[in-house]
């Protein structure tokens, strides 16, 4: 679903994209040697980037966009938390977390993928992959709690997620890797707290929708 490669030849109405540019973006058939690429969702590869850097950031790094800059409103400064940062949405939320300013307190099972992701900028690393680190989200946010919380895991971490919030905290459901899909809502805390809770999904979106991003 995520194709980079050098422009042959340009649809009826195209003018921002020419013939021997190099793109990157979203669409079906994209291990096939040839693509077609929707205007709508295709980006300029920048000079820096090796193909296959290219090739691995559209379908990661623009749902990541959306979870934390179009609804998650991350801010400098703020706290975010990623339940399973090792994974390849957290890894990409980690990274853009600290190019927008924020600090970042990341759950992996290992403890060296965490050692390793310190090195990414993660400012702390908890290594569990049981629902049992609010405690430690509130010492290092000095007992508020965080601004953010990506939930990559699934219904087993999201009680634990929510105990996790700060005051207008949001959290951005973005995987059920654990394969859970219910979990228990504290009613209370959303309530009092004035949470949002939100998803992160392509599935339904048009494609104008999607390319918003």
């Amino acid at each position: 679903m995520e194709a980079a490669g050098t422009v042959l030849k340009c649809g009826a109405g195209v003018t921002h994209f020419r013939v021997g540019d190099r793109l990157m973006g979203r669409c079906p058939g994209a291990f096939a040697e040839f693509a077609s690429l929707d205007v709508r969702e295709a980006m300029f590869v920048p000079d820096a980037l090796s193909w296959d850097e290219a090739a691995s950031i559209p379908l990661t790094f623009l749902v990541v966009y959306d979870m934390l800059v179009m609804q998650g409103r991350l801010k400098a400064e703020e706290w975010m938390l990623v339940a399973g940062v090792s994974s390849g949405v957290g890894v990409a939320a980690l990274q853009t977390a600290k190019a927008l300013g924020a600090k970042v307190i990341g759950t992996s099972g290992s403890a060296a993928k965490l050692e390793r992701l310190a090195t990414l900028g993660l400012d702390v690393g908890l290594c569990t992959r049981s629902a049992d680190f609010h405690a430690a989200v509130l010492q290092a946010t000095q007992g508020q709690g965080v601004n953010l919380v990506v939930n990559a895991v699934g219904g087993s971490v999201f009680a634990e997620c929510v105990r996790s919030m700060a005051f207008e905290g949001r959290l951005a459901t973005v995987g059920y890797v654990d394969g859970v899909l219910k979990g228990e809502m504290d009613i209370e805390a959303l309530h009092a707290k004035r949470l949002t809770l939100f998803g992160v999904s392509n599935k339904l979106r048009s494609p104008q929708q999607r390319a918003q991003a």
